[in-house]
Parts: structure tokens; sequence; C-alpha cells
């Protein structure tokens, strides 16, 4: 029993989203969950599987024709993103969207010509692996809050701060780096490209996270960084209005691999309670478990979408925020629920560490938490709704 058999999932699904959903979906199922465990275990995804996923245009969606890409819209990157889902190791489907969809659109949108002529060939192939580090000690969903400070210093900037929560810092090879640049403005911030082996510019912990065990996430350092202004990403003291351009992007990437991964555990809980002998019969066969089964299978439909319509809204050039962040709060609680249902459902097996189950499970509750929160997304709505 599985979903990526399914066409037309949703009102915005064209034959050629249907072909990304169904490539992706068949890519990580030999390529990516057959060898996660280990993965998980040495707490990376191998830069083969990056590289292989580069070959093959996977990590172009989003970038323009003239530039190598494929030119394509939001919808596309929901779909990829569920599709990842299916792999059933979040911290797989993370280390590839923080590449395309969280970091990759900032140089997207505002590199200069010279910068995406010599990057994004790289990027592109897999070669250059992408993190974007706003997040700091103190500040998370409060991206204005952040204390990195840049200075002129010559024909460049001077960077000193730190760093916590990136992902793909530790084993990437290039960081998208926040910093103030106007004291006295609180939203005065630039962003800077930094190489990982920049001098100053330090990996100093590696965390130990609950989930997303594949993922590399780290703690960062840069003590007297210098850049120069080649390496200054848009116009100086704009990138916190950059950085709220695309939260919408990275809210609706992360409700959409939790869509997949809830999804598949869906799948494996119908399949597992059909198979699984109790009272006489089948688990499947008790109403409580199939009507549960059925009200989380509803859920899932609806933060599909839900989430389809604030990412084809955002495709047609319209305000999302309200849409996208209500989906992100809700959707992700959801999420949390199902797995909560399905590990039930899989009894003390689904209380095993070799078990898929438990692993989402673990890995689904970073959701309402990365990304912006769940509390914050709705302030987000509120503010939209009420005045």
């Amino acid at each position: 029993m599985t979903h990526s058999s399914s066409t037309n999932r949703n009102a915005y699904m064209s034959d050629e989203l249907q072909q990304i959903y169904d490539q992706t979906v068949a890519f990580v199922a030999k390529e990516v969950t057959p060898f996660g465990e280990s993965w998980e275990k040495s707490g990376m995804v191998p830069r083969d599987v990056l590289k292989k996923m580069g070959s093959l245009g996977m990590l172009s969606l989003r970038v323009p024709e003239q530039h190598g890409g494929l030119g394509m819209g939001p919808l596309a990157s929901a779909t990829f993103a569920e599709a990842l889902g299916s792999s059933t190791f979040a911290g797989f489907d993370v280390t590839v969207l923080v590449h395309t969809d969280m970091s990759g659109p900032h140089l997207v949108n505002s590199g200069s010509e010279s910068q995406l002529q010599n990057l994004l060939p790289g990027i592109l192939a897999g070669e250059t692996i992408l993190s974007i580090a706003v997040t700091e000690p103190d500040a998370g969903s409060d991206v204005a809050g952040i204390r990195s400070t840049a200075v002129r210093d010559g024909d460049g900037w001077r960077i000193n701060g730190s760093k916590t929560f990136i992902t793909n810092a530790a084993y990437g090879n290039m960081s998208i780096v926040a910093a103030r640049t106007d004291p006295d403005n609180r939203y005065g911030i630039s962003m800077f490209l930094i190489p990982a082996h920049t001098e100053g510019f330090e990996v100093t912990r590696k965390l130990d996270k609950h989930g997303w065990l594949c993922s590399d996430t780290a703690e960062l350092s840069l003590n007297d960084v210098w850049v120069s202004d080649e390496q200054l990403l848009g116009t100086p003291h704009r990138g916190f209005y950059a950085t709220m351009q695309n939260f919408q992007n990275e809210r609706m990437v992360l409700v959409g691999m939790g869509v997949g991964a809830a999804q598949t555990a869906i799948d494996l809980t119908n399949q597992y309670t059909q198979d699984r002998k109790a009272f006489g019969g089948h688990l499947y066969d008790l109403g409580a478990i199939r009507q549960r089964l059925a009200m989380n299978q509803a859920k899932i439909d609806a933060v599909r979408a839900s989430m389809y319509h604030a990412a084809w809204m955002e495709e047609e050039g319209l305000d999302n925020v309200k849409e996208m962040s209500g989906v992100k709060a809700w959707g992700c609680e959801v999420v949390n629920q199902v797995m909560y249902d399905c590990l039930q459902f899989h009894g003390g097996s689904g209380y095993m560490r070799d078990s898929a189950i438990e692993r989402m499970t673990r890995d689904a509750r970073i959701l309402p938490i990365g990304g912006g929160a769940t509390e914050v997304m709705l302030e987000e709505v509120a503010k939209r709704s009420y005045v």
C-alpha cells in the first residue's frame, strides 16, 4: 500500500508536477530508504547521493532557466518536498530542502550576475551544499534580534558573532550568513556568502538532536571573519527583508515534507494493522482503529490541500502570509498527531528503535518548532485576521 501510485492528488497537480512527484518517490525508495539507517548512525547524508540528485536535475527546480535550472515555481517545491517525505528519513529530506528551498532562493533572488555564474553550477550539481545561518542563541523566529555584526573594513566587511541550529553547516560547503550592518536600524541586516573554510569561520559544535539524526546541525562562530564586497549578497542593510521574502517558501516545504511523511506513516500503519492478528481477527477489524486511521487520513488530506492552495497563491503573486502561516501552524501539529496514533497502533514494536514509525515520530517533533514556531505562526494569522 503506497501513496506514490496516486495521480492528481490536488487541484493544482499538473502532469509535469506529477512526474516530479513520481520520479522523486522512486529515487528515494531506491537511493535513500534502504541506506538511511547507516546515515543516521554516521550523522550525515553522503555527498554522493546529493551529487546524484544534482545530476538528475532534482536540485534545479526553482532556478531560472537562463542559469541552468527548470524555472519552476512554489508548486514544484511543494510537490518535491511531499515526495521527499516518503523517504521515512526526515533528516535526509531537510538536508536537501535547506539546500534547495531555504538557502538557494537567497542567492537566486539577490545574487549578482557574477555570483550566479560562479556559484550556481556547483550548487545545482550538488557539489556545493548550502546552509542558511540566521538563527542565534538569542534570536530564532525574531530575525531582527540577531546580534552578529559586520562592519566595513577596507574593500570588504569584518564579521563577528555566533550562530546555532544551522542545518548543513557541519559538512556543507558554503553558508549564507546574516549579520547586522546598520546598528541604528533594528532591521539593518545584510547577507554574506561565506565558504566553509574561511579563516575565523568555525564549526564550534556539531549538535546532538532528538530527531533528524542524519542531518548535520551545528553551532558556528565568526571571529573577525573578513569577506570582500563580492561576498555581500544583495543590497546592504536589506537582508531582513530578503529573509522575510523566503519565509513562506521555507514554511511550505517543512509542511510538505511533513505531509509526505505522515501519508507514508498512515500507509505503513494501514498495512501493519491489516497484517497484525489480534482478538480472533486483525487490528484493522476493530472500528476504533479503522476510524482513527480514517480521521488521520482526512486531516492529512486537508493539510495537503491547504498547503498546495497557499503555494498556488504565491505562484500567482498573491499575499499568502496568512494562509501559509496557518497551514504551517495547524499542519505541523496534525503531522505530530498522526505520528502519535501510528506509533500507538504499532504497539510495542512501534516503540523500538529499529521501527520506522519510532524514527518518524521523533523526526516530526521539530516541525512545529523549526521555520517559525506554531505560536509565532498563529500570531501572523491573528495579525491579519482581526485588524
